[in-house]
């Protein structure tokens, strides 16, 4: 009897959800994966890439369609979310630690952390402290002296102006050092790449950069690095570069790339997507497709990512408060 009481509950579960093996019975309709962003680059990548795996292995049954809406680096997103798909069950978000930036400075209009519901991480990136090989730098102890001495001695530049992720690496390791953030001698680029050129050019000293951008140069014995600005040592070529917490330094700079939803996203999708995405991580598939893309493994999902994207963002809040970025009030 209640062999034939189960049968028949399975039986009722919509075929969708049975395929998938995510429990709940929620099936998305046309299920959609908004980047904010214009084709390429990191958001169109998360969505793409992530979209075109929950297909593939069969976590998602169905077809995940890919939105670019451009616009503000996701101020024109999250606004959108908020303003006509407030309880959307079919649509996540790309998001990267960018946006927490984003969202600390204000820049996102009134939209911030606790308007929307975090799902989970896909993978990250890590910031770098780079330096020529001949550099005068020999460790991370000595740029540190250096700032500590005068934050001013030491050019600095990376892509992006005052306020940008990269601007965020430098002034965390000022901080670190005892030295005042709004003092560094720091020079804005349009990428990664000229940045690259200057340090090489000996127009700069020090390049806060990403470990993706800067592998090949490192790889050529071109540059050194200081340091990793991950909790452990990333694997690899990179696998014999100290972090900075190894030396001392309690500054980590992860670049996440993940997923939000709707502020009222019901709890059913929610879970769902939560689930998808831990099931994504745990695919055999997923390791090769993920570090193809240039992405570290970063598997948090759900309460744990809720909390650290409102953590991050209350300090970089604090961050730019406290170097002028924004005022007390915000």
């Amino acid at each position: 009897m209640q062999r034939r009481a189960l049968i028949a509950a399975t039986a009722l579960m919509p075929l969708a959800a049975q395929a998938q093996g995510i429990p709940g019975g929620f099936t998305p309709q046309n299920p959609e994966c908004i980047a904010p962003a214009a084709p390429g680059g990191g958001f169109d990548l998360t969505c793409r890439l992530t979209t075109r795996m929950l297909n593939e292995t069969g976590i998602v049954t169905q077809p995940i369609r890919t939105q670019n809406m451009p616009g503000g680096i996701g101020a024109v997103a999250i606004n959108h979310i908020n303003a006509q798909r407030r309880a959307d069950a079919n649509v996540i978000v790309a998001v990267s630690t960018g946006s927490w930036v984003n969202m600390a400075q204000g820049r996102f209009g009134r939209f911030a952390e606790n308007d929307v519901r975090w799902i989970g991480a896909i993978g990250a990136d890590y910031g770098v402290i780079a330096v020529r090989r001949d550099s005068r730098f020999q460790s991370l102890a000595e740029l540190m002296a250096a700032l500590r001495a005068d934050p001013a001695s030491v050019p600095m530049g990376a892509g992006g102006a005052v306020g940008s992720q990269d601007w965020h690496k430098a002034a965390l390791v000022a901080r670190a050092a005892g030295a005042d953030p709004r003092r560094m001698r720091y020079v804005p680029f349009e990428g990664g790449g000229q940045a690259m050129a200057a340090l090489l050019g000996g127009h700069i000293q020090v390049f806060p950069g990403d470990a993706s951008e800067v592998r090949g140069q490192f790889e050529a014995g071109e540059i050194r690095l200081l340091a990793v600005l991950s909790a452990q040592r990333l694997p690899g070529a990179l696998a014999q570069v100290p972090t900075a917490r190894e030396q001392g330094v309690e500054v980590d700079w992860p670049i996440v790339r993940g997923f939000y939803g709707p502020p009222q996203m019901p709890d059913a999708a929610y879970n769902f997507w939560v689930e998808a995405l831990r099931r994504l991580q745990a695919n055999p598939a997923w390791p090769e497709a993920r570090a193809a893309q240039g992405l570290f493994e970063f598997n948090l999902v759900g309460a744990e990512y809720a909390e650290l994207a409102k953590r991050r963002t209350a300090e970089f809040r604090q961050l730019a408060r406290e170097v002028g970025l924004v005022t007390q009030s915000q």
